[in-house]
């Protein structure tokens, strides 16, 4: 696909799909590691990973998961994404250009539970406002959604509502006292439900009105998400890096986990 391609979709939609992203073999690597991981308790830690689910019912998330080992790390500037990322959300053609990992966790998701519909254009909060002005793109947050394991039909896909992400109005229906009864969020209308086969990655504005669907098969459903934003931003949930980590990363990697290096006088530097 061209790039004026590309731009042009997630212009249109606030989308991509991006087919075989990752390699089958990171896709085994990254699967082993979340095989290895202990079982943790909500709130548990293990190392500078942290159990802390968003919405229980839909499952376990693994928060900083890029402490999770070097299967992890490398997915931080992925060749599949990183120059889109810079693109869209990087502050392209700036004095002030660069990435910034917002989030990023593992998602792990059995039977049960859905994730309602949410943000959606008609907000426009800065963080993650969709914008595109003067040529360039000013995107406050992009994700992308790595699949470890295929999703389609009853596995509790990721649902989109394209073009949402510059809507100004939120769908009529999302706000029903009701809706929250519905097993299948794809009763929506206007929503369609994001099928990937294992390596695929969703990338898309996290503007976009968006949510998934009730999984009801056997198994499990397994994703990875990194938010990327400017480098000017901080983290959600205020996690830290590890030195460790810090000092293992390859110069590129560290630059987006942590773009903006404290600036201190030299007393403190050299303590």
């Amino acid at each position: 696909m061209s790039a004026q391609l590309q731009d042009y979709l997630f212009d249109l939609r606030g989308y991509l799909i991006l087919k075989n992203a990752v390699s089958a073999e990171d896709i085994a690597e990254l699967n082993a590691a979340l095989d290895a991981f202990p079982k943790l308790e909500y709130k548990e830690w293990h190392g500078n990973v942290e159990r802390f689910d968003n919405n229980g019912v839909c499952g376990t998330e693994l928060q900083n998961i890029v402490e999770g080992g070097e299967a992890f790390e490398k997915l931080i500037d992925h060749p599949s994404w990183v120059d889109l990322m810079r693109h869209y959300c990087g502050e392209e053609d700036s004095y002030f250009r660069g990435l910034f990992i917002d989030e990023c966790f593992a998602s792990l998701r059995r039977s049960g539970g859905f994730f309602p519909i949410h943000s959606g254009g008609h907000q426009s909060e800065l963080r993650v406002q969709y914008k595109y002005e003067h040529n360039v793109f000013r995107c406050g947050q992009v994700n992308i959604l790595l699949a470890l394991t295929d999703i389609g039909p009853g596995d509790g896909g990721t649902m989109v509502i394209p073009g949402s992400h510059k809507s100004n109005f939120q769908h009529p229906d999302a706000h029903r006292q009701d809706f929250g009864a519905h097993r299948h969020m794809d009763e929506l209308y206007g929503v369609h439900e994001v099928h990937l086969k294992a390596g695929d990655a969703l990338l898309f504005s996290d503007a976009i009105a968006h949510g998934a669907s009730t999984r009801t098969n056997p198994g499990e459903r397994r994703v990875v998400i990194y938010r990327y934003g400017p480098r000017w931003g901080a983290t959600r949930w205020a996690y830290e890096y590890s030195p460790e980590l810090l000092a293992r990363l390859t110069p590129e990697r560290r630059a987006i986990l942590e773009p903006v290096t404290p600036r201190r006088p030299p007393a403190l530097v050299n303590a």
